[in-house]
């Protein structure tokens, strides 16, 4: 671990402020007409997903956070959580819904994730952005409906539930973007 000044920052560095690691979302430099420079920030707390704005006179500087990510697989979930495999050293790890966040329904058996650690603790996982999921239960289409933009929800084969359009039927395949949970296309079978 470093310091990193106020030279350094940029968006998408990731600094300790109070003993837990932040992600500077957003870096701003302002120089007004007399006086020092600063730099407005906006940092997310990487264990809470709390956001949090920071002033910094030029010249000051934060510790950087011992952060490091590394490829996992997803094995199962048990009654403690989601567990997955460190590809590089074998290890299990055992995370809870609250630290994986609203792509945990997204999570299929040995799907690959990126593991980030923090003092080398995983603290969440981030999924691939895309994944192809089976649709388990939807309604049939009704005659006459499946030209428009009509949508209809359906349940994947992980439980979640999504909007699709009208014409997929159970048992195809449909590509769904993990960031905002939303069907993408039919993926081919």
């Amino acid at each position: 671990m470093g310091i990193v000044t106020t030279s350094d920052f940029r968006k998408g560095i990731k600094v300790e402020i109070d003993g837990q690691p932040y992600l500077m979302l957003e870096c701003e430099f302002v120089k007004p007409g007399k006086g020092q420079a600063i730099y407005r920030t906006k940092l997310r707390n990487l264990l809470t997903g709390a956001i949090i704005d920071r002033t910094y006179k030029s010249g000051d500087s934060v510790q950087s956070a011992d952060v490091r990510e590394g490829d996992a697989t997803y094995l199962y979930r048990d009654k403690s959580g989601y567990v997955f495999m460190d590809t590089e050293t074998y290890e299990q790890y055992h995370l809870t819904a609250e630290q994986i966040g609203e792509p945990a329904k997204f999570l299929k058996e040995e799907m690959p994730v990126r593991m980030v650690y923090w003092n080398n603790t995983p603290i969440t996982v981030t999924l691939p952005y895309h994944v192809v999921l089976k649709v388990t239960y939807t309604e049939p289409a009704v005659r006459g409906n499946t030209a428009g933009n009509v949508m209809k929800p359906a349940t994947l084969e992980t439980g979640a539930t999504i909007q699709v359009p009208a014409f997929v039927q159970v048992g195809d395949l449909v590509r769904v973007d993990t960031r905002t949970g939303e069907y993408i296309e039919r993926a081919n079978q």
